[in-house]
């Protein structure tokens, strides 16, 4: 794994705080999936929720990162992210068939991407995509969302994999 699990510095300024988190947050997410097998990815474990599988879940931690740092900040095209199809629930979570190693590489790449986005720009500055309210948002708001949304997504991996095979532990 090369995002560490590690708490960020008690005394940095701002952007390393909040990178920092995120970056642990991200890590126990990809953390939660090492050594599961491809059937285990896939198993659901909640039976109203048969989407929210390790799978699916990384995927749409993938595609998240995607929508809020390049689609709604850079203002980029919203082309290829499945959070964006109507017509399919949840389809940035279909991933039938996917390795999880590639979701894995897959979702770090766009971790890395995110973070060289964040780097690049003031905290203070505000999303750019003329389409979508949120974008509205500045990105200390997102990458502040960001931390909330994989924490609470790393919460779900953690207690999808105690249910799967017993594997628990926090970092």
């Amino acid at each position: 794994m090369s995002i560490p699990r590690e708490r960020p510095p008690f005394v940095a300024d701002e952007r390393t705080q909040l990178v920092g988190w995120l970056d642990m947050q991200r890590a126990i997410a990809l953390w939660k999936c090492e050594g599961l097998s491809q059937d285990d990815a896939y198993r659901p474990v909640l039976p109203d929720s048969p989407l929210m599988t390790v799978a699916g879940l990384l995927s749409h931690l993938r595609w998240t990162e995607h929508c809020w740092f390049e689609v709604l900040f850079l203002g980029r095209s919203r082309e290829g992210n499945p959070q964006f199809d109507e017509s399919v629930e949840d389809a940035d979570m279909r991933v039938e068939g996917v390795p999880l190693a590639r979701l894995m590489a897959e979702y770090e790449a766009q971790c890395r991407l995110s973070n060289d986005v964040i780097a690049a720009h003031s905290l203070d500055d505000v999303g750019k995509h003329p389409d979508f309210r949120s974008a509205q948002a500045s990105l200390r708001w997102m990458v502040i969302h960001m931390v909330e949304e994989t924490a609470r997504h790393a919460g779900h991996l953690d207690t999808i994999r105690e249910l799967l095979d017993g594997a628990k532990g926090y970092f």
